[in-house]
């Protein structure tokens, strides 16, 4: 089986509104290029930040700039209007996990991604807010990054580990580290093996100026070595890029002995041997 449940309905931008986007026809689209490319398995996951009642987990400007849709309708939506799993992407923010909690086991998901974008109120990988500016050390922002990655598998909030290494997210030399870079991986794979936690092989970072895969070779490594389950994912905003590259990952993974990846329903995970397969429409047929 071959999966897909990090992708987005909408391009992440102000303009693409909800009533435009979460329609029928345009989830169908992505399932149509998923049918092509043998991915049985797809989900959609939107970002919490776009979601109002955010807003009662973090007040952070770009939040406030994007929550414009309701929760429940996405949920009902899908739910009601689709075939796909049901996951959305949750930003993790220390000191906000009571809250976090309380939106999250107020629906019914099938799965949360978690992901870390934002350390305190810097972004590590959008111009906007960042954290790249100029005053801390490439050290420092790699090492604060692996801790709250850390810090956010064992908060109990999540499936899924979203692009682990997205701090190398800009592919510059000049904001990386010197040296072998496991020693900024270690605690965060340490954090994801004692949460049980499955970790997302995204191929959204060849498409990225870091032009690799989420996570690193090394990271990946890691995880085997330390038997974390591994979930695959395109991180789409447009259906053409549904399973892009996966022939990279799936490289990847067999050269590692990777056999199997994680397939969610009803908060539930199971494993899967890796391979294309029908997808769920056409095994209802």
């Amino acid at each position: 089986m071959l999966t897909d449940y990090h992708l987005h309905l909408r391009p992440d931008d102000l303009g693409a509104t909800a009533p435009e986007w979460f329609t029928a026809g345009n989830a169908e689209r992505y399932r149509s290029v998923a049918a092509q490319r043998g991915i049985a398995e797809l989900g959609v996951s939107e970002h919490i930040y776009r979601f109002t009642q955010a807003l009662a987990v973090w007040q952070h400007p770009l939040w406030r700039e994007y929550a414009r849709d309701d929760i429940d309708e996405y949920c009902g939506f899908v739910r009601e209007q689709t075939d796909l799993r049901l996951g959305i992407e949750a930003d993790f923010i220390p000191g906000a996990e009571d809250r976090i909690a309380n939106l999250l086991q107020a629906r019914d998901f099938d799965y949360v991604v978690g992901s870390v974008h934002f350390l305190r109120d810097g972004a590590v990988d959008m111009d906007d807010y960042s954290v790249w500016d100029g005053t801390r050390s490439p050290e420092d922002v790699w090492r604060r990054y692996f801790e709250t990655i850390a810090e956010a598998a064992r908060s109990g909030l999540f499936d899924i580990v979203a692009h682990p290494d997205l701090v190398k997210y800009w592919g510059d030399p000049a904001r990386r580290p010197q040296g072998d870079l496991r020693r900024y991986y270690e605690p965060a794979v340490e954090g994801i093996a004692e949460a049980g936690l499955a970790v997302e092989v995204s191929t959204a970072g060849l498409r990225k100026p870091a032009s690799e895969l989420y996570p690193s070779r090394g990271f990946l490594e890691l995880c085997v070595e330390a038997e974390i389950p591994v979930a695959l994912s395109s991180d789409a905003h447009r259906p053409e890029d549904v399973g892009a590259d996966y022939d990279r990952a799936l490289a990847e993974l067999a050269e590692l002995g990777v056999e199997e990846l994680c397939v969610f329903e009803g908060g539930a995970r199971r494993l899967e041997p890796i391979g294309a397969g029908e997808t769920r429409a056409e095994s209802e047929r």
